[in-house]
């Protein structure tokens, strides 16, 4: 076959499909135009998600007949005075973005530049239909209808209009994030969803467009070296989400999505937070443009850095001085109540109190006997109807105990018996041959998955309906998510229901769990959705649900707890599956046998 020269309009429609593959791509792209054009103000209105119509409205230097023609054409652009590409400071400058849109779409243009007239462009899929003067104040509307209606294999791998609106309004939100200094609103299908005003500081915008409550847990970052000025606001340990698309990077205004940055996030909070957490973070670099190119990626959402050592040092270093300055709010340090607990106190007899473990006893009370817990079988393993230790009811002591009675021998039983707890985290126990330490919000977590998993397998996971019904506040779009939802997450006894546009309302939460967050659960189930909602199987998305709900209704770190509840947590370890690690692959308890701590003393 011979080689041939392809036609003008196929050339556009290849250029649109590495630059325009979704609406928000498109939308990305004319957003950033009005950014370059000085804009102060931009205005976006969406229909079905920006499958039938886009529109952006700007105040910003506007463009006369002749500069429309142009900006209609390929490889045509304002942005580069001379041919020093490496030099670069703007947001677009291939030229290719509005052709290649007018190529798969609709586009109309109206531009007025400031004491000009205006004038009106209008292409339909790579043909100019119309032209001709516009009313319109000083700037630009640039209109964008039927996104790859004539080319129907392109939109039938478009998502559905709520995806497509998802990915809209996390563009628009990386680009307010991006530039404070300018006025941003969206609307979708004639309702207001995003609107922050001009001016506002870089972190109080962050909090804006990410969680109100990221403007109490956040720390400052600001950090300069050989030339590069590093910036941005990052959520305390303490303050953390479920799944990592909580992390906005930007390279000199220009939202990115690179592994060395999500690198360097990973190794500055590595000894902060466990593996499957994440941290709240928007982080700004301004780097000299030579060192940074920007032109490696057709849609400009990666770059490639000329020493990406400097870069991922002082992103570490940069979170970790900022963190470090905070003292005690980064890190949670021992409450002097913890270190008075083990001094001996009389002990009160009073009556037992059987209250959820969320709750704190009100009145000291009588520890149960260490037989109350003790499984009738604990060699084999038990089914739904068993006697198996309820860990639930019994609350703790937040204090040392005097013996009441003898203690068991720890050879009676595989994971030994409770002599004490560490850290307010780890359960000491004394085996028949040697020392076992054991994570007690670990192997709570796994407990707990296990006993859902063994009540979705019977009559289905009891719920606890709430006196009064709690409005978690969320996005939109993880609304969406949840929403679809709403059968499979009763079936594990949680009851959502939709509280207008961007609230969920709980009415119900598992009984299991008792008296918990309400709010950090509903908000990881969504991040978990989001994240692998449409990876996975039913059973597979089930018992993700499943691992999240168990982990927020497990005993955390930091509870005291009293000696018959570690024995009783140790005792349905005994006689649980996989118990030997946490929903997270961690595992849950550890063994030092004889002869290791013989070794460690030089006895050996």
């Amino acid at each position: 076959m011979s080689i041939r020269r392809l036609p003008e309009h196929l050339v556009n429609r290849i250029a649109a499909g590495e630059v325009v593959e979704r609406p928000a791509s498109a939308l990305k792209e004319i957003v950033e135009n009005a950014l370059d054009a000085g804009a102060t103000r931009i205005a976006v209105r969406l229909s079905s998600g920006g499958l039938d119509r886009i529109e952006v409205s700007d105040d910003g230097c506007g463009m006369d007949s002749q500069d429309m023609a142009l900006a209609l054409e390929r490889h045509a652009t304002s942005k580069m005075p001379d041919d020093a590409i490496e030099n670069v400071a703007t947001l677009g400058f291939r030229g290719e973005a509005l052709p290649s849109i007018a190529s798969v779409a609709r586009l109309s243009i109206d531009s007025r530049p400031r004491g000009a007239d205006g004038w009106n462009r209008t292409v339909d899929n790579g043909v100019l239909v119309a032209e001709g003067p516009a009313a319109l104040p000083p700037g630009t509307r640039v209109i964008v209808d039927q996104l790859f209606a004539r080319v129907p294999a392109r939109r039938k791998f478009l998502r559905s209009a709520k995806s497509e609106y998802a990915a809209c309004l996390d563009v628009m939100r990386r680009l307010a994030m991006a530039h404070p200094s300018v006025a941003f609103s969206v609307e979708h299908d004639g309702r207001r969803v995003l609107g922050v005003q001009a001016g506002e500081a870089r972190e109080e915008r962050v909090a804006a467009l990410t969680d109100r409550q990221l403007a109490d847990n956040h720390v400052i970052v600001s950090l300069e070296r050989d030339g590069v000025q590093l910036s941005g606001v990052a959520s305390l340990p303490t303050y953390n989400r479920g799944v990592g698309d909580h992390q906005y990077l930007f390279v000199n205004g220009r939202p990115v999505r690179d592994r060395l940055l999500i690198g360097a996030l990973r190794g500055a909070y590595a000894d902060m937070l466990a593996r499957d957490r994440h941290p709240v973070v928007a982080l700004f670099l301004d780097v000299p443009p030579l060192e940074v190119d920007v032109n490696v990626h057709p849609a400009k959402t990666e770059v490639r850095f000329r020493d990406p050592a400097l870069i991922r040092g002082m992103i570490v270093s940069g979170l970790r001085r900022a963190l470090d300055a905070e003292g005690f709010r980064a890190v949670q340090h021992a409450d002097p109540a913890a270190l008075n607990a083990w001094k001996p106190e009389p002990l009160s007899p009073t009556p037992i109190g059987a209250m959820p473990i969320f709750e704190a006893a009100a009145t000291p009370y009588a520890p149960p006997s260490y037989s109350q817990f003790a499984p009738s079988s604990p060699a084999g393993y038990q089914g739904v109807g068993d006697r198996r230790p309820n860990f639930l009811t019994p609350p703790p002591q937040a204090r040392a105990e005097p013996a009441a009675a003898p203690a068991p021998e720890g050879h009676s039983f595989p994971l030994g018996v409770a002599r004490g707890q560490v850290a307010r985290t780890y359960i000491v126990a004394e085996a028949e041959d040697g020392l076992v330490i054991v994570d007690q919000h670990a192997a709570h977590e796994r407990l707990t998955l296990e006993r859902m998993r063994r009540a979705m397998e019977g009559q289905g996971v009891a719920s606890q309906a709430l006196l009064l019904p709690e409005v978690v506040e969320l996005d939109e779009p993880a609304c969406d998510r949840l929403e679809a939802r709403v059968a499979e997450l009763k079936e594990f006894g949680l009851e959502l229901e939709r509280f207008g546009p961007s609230a969920m309302l709980v009415r119900a939460t598992p009984a299991l769990l008792g008296q918990g967050d309400v709010q950090g659960l509903v908000s990881d189930l969504a991040d978990d959705l989001a994240a692998y909602d449409s990876a996975l199987s039913l059973k597979e998305r089930l018992d993700l649900v499943a691992a999240t709900m168990a982990c927020h209704g497990s005993v955390r770190a930091g509870r005291i707890l009293s000696v018959a509840e570690m024995n009783a947590l140790l005792r349905e370890m005994e006689v649980t599956p996989r118990s030997g690690q946490c929903n997270h692959g961690r595992p849950t308890w550890v063994k030092l046998g004889h002869g290791d701590i013989e070794k460690l003393f030089g006895r050996k």
